[in-house]
């Protein structure tokens, strides 16, 4: 037995489950309580006390002889840095794989449209784009992160940095988005893109560091 875990002997005595209490094959939550206390590395001691629970109580809900209420089972998962659905043992449902380009709504924003083009709840996203001949073309992003287009029709000119790039249909780029790069159609008739990028974790206003004024034209 682990050190740490001295007192789980607590609920040892008395193993049997008191008259009405969920049979062994069901206690999906005891064992997956004292899995992730375990896990975050804490004592049954240090544990309740920072749930102003007593350690005997712990141990009891960690062996099944009692059930939380919400409060401590919400508790319970903040202090195991989790959720109530993975203490409860529940798994999300699979984000579909497929995207029907028929069934994606076109968005409007900042004068670009922007298509769906991956699934949700992933750690990418995926778009189609279209970058209409002058919009945006004042702002220069920075964010975390990586991002991969790739140019289905007409003309993108990409600024990296100090560089230019003048990417046609079938050309593509990939590059660390830390570095400061604007997109720019390079037509009359705009330019569309498949567009990938790691989800974004900075604020929207911190994204854009130029504007024409301040930075001028490349």
């Amino acid at each position: 037995m682990d050190a740490s875990d001295s007192t789980d002997t607590i609920s040892s005595v008395g193993s049997a489950p008191p008259p009405g209490a969920l049979p062994t094959d069901q206690l999906v939550l005891a064992p997956r309580l004292r899995d992730r206390r375990r896990a975050s590395g804490l004592t049954l001691e240090t544990a309740a006390r920072r749930l102003e629970l007593s350690a005997a109580h712990l141990s009891r809900l960690e062996s099944g002889l009692r059930q939380p209420s919400l409060p401590v089972l919400l508790g319970l998962a903040r202090l195991y840095g989790t959720t109530v659905s993975d203490l409860l043992g529940e798994t999300e449902a699979e984000p579909d794989p497929i995207v029907r380009g028929d069934l994606m709504t076109a968005v409007p924003a900042g004068g670009w449209t922007y298509w769906r083009a991956g699934g949700t709840g992933r750690a990418m996203q995926a778009l189609r784009v279209h970058v209409p001949s002058g919009a945006q073309r004042a702002l220069v992003r920075v964010h975390p992160g990586e991002e991969w287009l790739y140019v289905t029709g007409g003309t993108l000119r990409l600024s990296l940095g100090d560089r230019v790039h003048t990417l046609a249909p079938g050309d593509s780029a990939h590059f660390d988005s830390l570095v400061p790069h604007r997109l720019e159609a390079a037509g009359a008739g705009g330019v569309d893109l498949l567009f990938v990028h790691t989800l974004m974790q900075s604020e929207t206003s911190a994204l854009c560091i130029g504007t024409e004024t301040t930075r001028g034209e490349r």
